[in-house]
């Protein structure tokens, strides 16, 4: 008999004893008469047969929707979407109370209405590109606006798996490969000036030299020159031939005539 007796009092303990876990938030509902203290961690004890514990999470959450949105010439976008929100802990039992546990239906019905006001003002392509951020930020705002005062606060609102019409798709991809051929084609000219721009550098570079050089040759420089070049020879053991009109020396070695005789 007590051992029976010690059961049922532990069942009745487990019965009568709630874990908020973190990132929950945990509120008593007496008779249905939900109350307004908010437990966040810990244990909760209540009497199982008047009460019961309700949990929210009040962690980032994420919606994830699937729709067509419109655009600005009147196109349906298809994307996917995640919706990122949290609710207040102070504020969960207002939103339990004045919206009920189907919430995110809200969230969603908040975002078809700020999506639709929003993404009718972009043109689909703009969906596609980097306009995007500033389509998701707007509709973050509008969606923030309305919701916040409830106690749900709209962190991001991502669009993603744009998928446009074929046919915008296609006239999109043939620009998008236009552009890149230009690109490319500028990039061949300029490298082509670049190289013609160095020819004709080196090319007066060469022509200074040469005019520079010619500049210096001299008459007087060469009888110079010349003069030198006889006194280097003369130190030469070797017998030598000259052979001059009085300007301009032949040198023949005394080694060279004999081997051509």
């Amino acid at each position: 008999m007590k051992n029976v007796i010690y059961v049922l009092l532990i069942a009745l303990l487990t019965m009568s004893c709630a874990v908020v876990r973190p990132g929950e938030a945990a509120m008593k509902q007496r008779f249905g008469d939900l109350e307004n203290k908010v437990t966040t961690e810990g244990t909760i004890w209540f009497n199982p047969f008047t009460t019961r514990v309700v949990k929210e999470s009040i962690q980032t959450n994420n919606l994830e929707l699937l729709l067509s949105l419109p655009s600005k010439e009147g196109l349906s976008v298809a994307s996917e979407i995640s919706i990122l929100y949290q609710l207040e802990k102070d504020k969960v039992p207002s939103i339990l109370k004045e919206i009920g546990p189907n919430y995110p239906s809200v969230i969603t019905n908040v975002f078809r209405s700020a999506a639709a006001d929003v993404c009718s003002q972009f043109f689909a392509k703009d969906m596609h590109s980097g306009r995007r951020a500033d389509i998701e930020e707007e509709i973050k705002v509008r969606m923030d606006g309305n919701l916040r005062e409830q106690g749900i606060v709209i962190e991001a609102v991502l669009l993603k798996s744009i998928q446009l019409p074929a046919g915008l798709s296609r006239s999109i991809e043939q620009k998008l490969q236009a552009e890149q051929d230009a690109m490319r084609m500028e990039f061949v000219l300029q490298t082509e000036r670049l190289e013609a721009q160095r020819k004709i550098i080196e090319a007066e570079g060469t022509r200074d030299s040469q005019k520079i050089l010619a500049e210096g040759l001299t008459p007087s420089i060469i009888k110079i020159r010349s003069i030198d070049a006889f006194r280097e020879l003369a130190k030469s053991n070797n017998s030598k031939v000259i052979i001059t009109d009085g300007k301009t020396p032949y040198l023949i070695s005394g080694e060279e005539s004999m081997s051509q005789q």
